[in-house]
């Protein structure tokens, strides 16, 4: 297989990095190496920070308009090379190529779209006479340099997450992407640089070392990650130590619970597929089943049959594919381990193994007889496995629900209007889905609470994230 030796995108151009050490890229459905990326240092972060500083002037001073009419561009482009994007990211990611266009590009091409009409409705209080004598109004200006770095499970999705609301601000950044799957993000800075100054956004390869350093260097005056908690935690006290904002979109454990007078044969499909999509490789994917107890049998066998005839994985470019492989070596022995380390009350109804000898591919997996406090129920397996528990009454509900350190995202399954409206409020999660679970849209907001981070990606609310507020008094003599 021939190799890709990629590089650094800084002030417009490819570059080489001033460290020598590279790391292979490795195609997680083979298992054969396809390029290498360079361990970006110190050197090469400065050269990035210095590129976004020198463009911020002429970006800052653009107008809304001239700063939407460029969104609009990069999304146009984007649609125009949608397939070679889809290649890309299939390559990185092992995703099924076939749907890759309708369920990711078209995605990230509406949410540039979206921050394109965003930058144009920069708003403050009205103005007006609060001290005798004087008028105050309010100014919305973009915060400056930003520091991001990216995940491996939606490369592309979550570059457009970050840099568009950026970008529509005002602001300029220095990105790095997950060392696996760096190239549909090097192919997104090409296309910005067609229609920014160069160095608005600028992209540094590596691994964590890398993303380390991005984070602590004094030039960004935000940073904000995608990423498990425990790199959310690494990534606030970094930027403690220089005051920086922080925006922190980090893991999930989503329950999904399924009461006894919901439509059971919708709640499965919506579970199976936001349990599966991806791999389960989601940090808002169904991962826990809190069942009735009048119909958790039914339900499991149900959920069971239909993972068994949708949830098929494979190869990118098998056909009849829901979800590839995981995506390294590393997830996985993660996911092998939750599997090898369930207790002997639980039972593996569907799945519970690798599949195959080459490739990351894990069997899609269902485990009913969870105990709340089970690993499998409270921490994160990122992976394709489902659990299953079950409750008598509408507090065991919540309580189940809500008793995990993440609050990213849950979803009730039922008829009753008030015990609907009355769970939307009480469960402590950032979305909240009443009978579907995982859709998307790019006007509502994606964030959660305690372990799930703070900041909101996408809508108006993830706009307004990436400016900052400054008051303005005039004197009238």
């Amino acid at each position: 297989m021939p190799t890709t030796t990629l590089q650094n995108h800084i002030a417009g151009e490819y570059c080489d990095a001033h460290a020598a050490e590279r790391l292979d890229l490795i195609d997680p459905a083979t298992e054969e190496v396809y390029g290498s990326i360079p361990l970006s240092d110190d050197a090469d972060i400065d050269a990035a920070y210095a590129a976004a500083t020198a463009a911020f002037p002429a970006w800052r001073d653009a107008t809304p308009a001239e700063r939407q009419l460029a969104l609009f561009r990069i999304a146009d482009a984007m649609a125009e090379r949608a397939d070679e994007f889809a290649d890309l990211e299939s390559q990185d990611t092992g995703k099924p190529r076939a749907s890759l266009v309708a369920d990711e590009i078209e995605q990230s091409i509406d949410q540039l779209r979206f921050f394109a009409g965003a930058a144009r409705s920069l708003e403050g209080r009205a103005a007006g006479e609060y001290l005798a004598g004087h008028t105050s109004y309010v100014r919305r200006e973009p915060i400056g340099v930003i520091g991001q770095v990216t995940p491996w499970n939606y490369p592309l999705n979550m570059a457009v997450w970050k840099i568009a609301p950026a970008l529509a601000a005002g602001n300029t950044v220095v990105l790095k992407p997950a060392e696996s799957t760096p190239q549909s993000t090097l192919l997104l800075a090409e296309i910005v640089a067609e229609h920014t100054p160069a160095g608005t956004l600028n992209v540094v390869l590596g691994a964590r070392e890398t993303g380390a350093a991005l984070i602590a260097h004094p030039a960004p005056q935000m940073v904000a990650i995608t990423g498990s908690a425990r790199a959310g935690m690494a990534v606030a006290e970094s930027a403690a130590s220089d005051l920086k904002r922080v925006h922190l979109e980090l893991g999930g454990k989503a329950p999904a619970i399924v009461f006894d007078d919901a439509a059971l044969d919708k709640a499965v499909d919506a579970i199976v597929a936001a349990a599966f999509f991806n791999a389960g490789q989601d940090c808002t994917a169904a991962t826990r089943v809190i069942a009735h107890a009048s119909v958790h049998d039914e339900l499991v066998s149900a959920l069971v049959a239909r993972t068994q005839t949708h949830a098929r994985t494979g190869g990118p470019h098998e056909e009849g594919v829901f979800y590839g492989p995981l995506s390294s070596a590393a997830q996985l022995a993660q996911v092998r381990g939750f599997i090898d380390r369930l207790p002997a009350h639980a039972k593996i109804e569907t799945g519970g193994r690798r599949q195959g000898e080459t490739g990351y591919f894990f069997e899609p997996t269902i485990v009913s007889g969870m105990r709340q406090d089970d690993e499998a129920v409270q921490n994160e397996v990122f992976g394709p496995v489902l659990t299953v528990q079950s409750f008598s009454d509408d507090d065991e509900a919540l309580g189940l629900a809500n008793g995990v350190r993440y609050a990213l995202a849950a979803s009730v399954f039922t008829r009753d209007h008030s015990r609907a409206m009355r769970f939307t409020r009480d469960l402590d999660f950032g979305c909240v889905w009443v009978n579907t679970h995982i859709p998307f849209v790019s006007d509502m907001p994606h964030g959660g609470f305690k372990h799930s981070g703070y900041g909101k990606d996408l809508s108006q609310y993830g706009f307004d994230d990436y400016t900052r507020v400054k008051h303005v008094m005039t004197a009238w003599a």
